[in-house]
């Protein structure tokens, strides 16, 4: 079973599953989109593509403007004790949730934890980011 078999597999799982957190998910040019119910906001959705030899998977957490470094230092230090997945920054300079598995890891149990993760890393981050986020602008403005 390929890496898109075991990820589409274990969505198809995600969705049927009422203690599940994941509430819809859907293909979107080549990606997939799982979007799961949070309690510190309303959702997070989980972008997950599929490579040649890794899967890939990033959630948008904030953005992020001038004058953020207490942001950038919680999120440093957050790092240290993530397992499947660290803050980034995307393209657009939003930071971000990301990570990978290799094709010889990906399996139901390693998508579970990966989401697990994302999942628990906002519950945990989100409001104080938020709130450093505020605090910049404030002092920015």
């Amino acid at each position: 079973m390929g890496m898109r078999d075991v990820l589409e597999a274990r969505i198809e799982d995600w969705l049927r599953d009422p203690g599940s957190s994941v509430e819809y998910a859907e293909e979107v040019e080549g990606r997939w989109a799982v979007r799961m119910g949070q309690e510190t906001r309303d959702a997070t959705t989980v972008w997950f593509t599929v490579g040649e030899r890794s899967l890939v998977y990033e959630a948008y957490v904030l953005p992020v403007g001038e004058g953020t470094a207490d942001l950038f230092r919680q999120a440093l230090h957050r790092n240290m004790r993530a397992w499947r997945s660290a803050f980034a920054l995307d393209s657009e300079g939003a930071l971000v949730l990301r990570g990978r598995l290799s094709e010889d890891r990906v399996s139901a149990l390693e998508l579970d934890f990966a989401l697990g993760e994302i999942y628990e890393t906002i519950e945990v981050a989100f409001r104080p980011l938020l709130r450093s986020l505020q605090a910049s602008r404030e002092n920015s403005g």
